[in-house]
């Protein structure tokens, strides 16, 4: 495909954008994090409660984005440590859910693809890989890359954002960001890029903690195309020029 100056720059998340991380990864991502905190929160015999713990993952979550730039500020662990402890799955492969036909439409897509995640490296690469999407990126860029001033800045961070334009020598205009996550799409279009909202992994949780697809999502003023999958992407591309 030629791609020349004025062609897009597609930055594609990963977690329930390209795949169902909702089916199995997060809820063994949140038990990993569960269990991290009420061993760093509790006092040395004791794991802390659950409720002190839901209540410190909402907080950090609420507050930074990411509930390891909470664990790092906060407690002075690294965040190698902690990323590591709460993404690492013997049985990964078991585990994804995905669509058919992801690697050809990519292909299908014009310009650049780059791949911005906030899950850490080692876990998405192996996850890319799974999906025979680890060719089609020209980019990699994990958490650990999410870096500004020596300070992790995770999605959805605009320093983040312009770093990485400064970085690629792209204008706003050329990026066109595909995500599940509202903060991060807001903050993208604020500075100028171009949003697509991918909402058929998005749950709920009912009263008994179990997640369920949500019925009715909103499309916001920021975002420019909903779509329930990113194969419904090409027939939307007249609304992300």
């Amino acid at each position: 495909m030629n791609i020349t100056r004025s062609s897009p720059v597609w930055l594609f998340d990963l977690d329930n954008t390209l795949h169902n991380a909702s089916h199995a990864i997060f809820p063994a991502i949140m038990a990993g994090m569960n269990s991290y905190l009420a061993h760093l929160l509790g006092d040395g015999v004791t794991p802390a409660s659950d409720a002190v713990v839901n209540a410190t993952r909402t907080l950090y979550w609420q507050r930074y984005g990411a509930t390891t730039l909470g664990v790092v500020k906060h407690h002075g662990v690294k965040a190698e440590h902690f990323l590591d402890a709460t993404h690492h799955f013997d049985d990964l492969q078991t585990m994804i859910r995905h669509e058919r036909g992801l690697r050809h439409l990519l292909r299908r897509l014009p310009g650049r693809k780059i791949l911005l995640t906030n899950a850490p490296h080692r876990y998405s690469a192996q996850v890319l890989r799974h999906l025979g999407l680890h060719r089609q990126f020209s980019q990699h860029i994990a958490v650990e890359a999410m870096t500004v001033h020596r300070q992790m800045r995770p999605k959805p961070s605009k320093l983040l954002l312009r770093k990485l334009m400064r970085h690629h020598k792209l204008t706003p205009r050329r990026c066109i960001l595909v995500e599940d996550t509202l903060a991060n799409l807001r903050s993208a279009r604020e500075l100028g890029m171009r949003t697509a909202w991918v909402t058929q992994y998005l749950t709920i949780n009912d009263s008994a903690g179990l997640a369920h697809p949500q019925k009715r999502l909103i499309r916001p003023a920021y975002v420019d195309v909903k779509v329930k999958s990113v194969r419904n992407l090409p027939a939307r591309l007249h609304r992300l020029r």
